[in-house]
């Protein structure tokens, strides 16, 4: 692949890894919030015990979006150090320096991603 000179890489990078660290930091905080909720009907009533799943499964379904979020960043930072990055997965044409300041993890061009999602 050539070498994109109308991006920031380094800059973008960087946006990535710090975000990588606060989705990591953001789940470790959270762990607590995800484990199986006792059922004790002493210590807690029935509607307390609704509320208490009710958080659990909207931490699960946060920490569920977390990873597919780290998983982005992760291949988006491999791609980077192969020297692929910037270039549509499909057609292999180049991502628009606009589109990747925006998402910086997005894998296709404007034109393939409409294709995507009208397909």
């Amino acid at each position: 692949m050539t070498d994109r000179k109308d991006i920031d890489l380094a800059g973008l990078r960087v946006r990535l890894e710090e975000r990588r660290a606060d989705i990591l930091a953001h789940s470790e905080h959270s762990e607590n919030h995800r484990k199986p909720v006792e059922l004790d009907q002493q210590a807690v009533g029935r509607l307390s015990r609704m509320d208490a799943l009710q958080n659990q499964q909207m931490h699960l379904e946060q920490e569920r979006r977390r990873a597919a979020e780290l998983s982005r960043i992760e291949k988006t930072l491999a791609r980077m150090e192969n020297d692929a990055y910037g270039h549509c997965h499909n057609c292999g044409e180049a991502i628009e320096a606009k589109r990747l300041e925006f998402d910086p993890t997005t894998p296709l061009c404007v034109e393939c991603a409409n294709h995507v999602s009208h397909g």
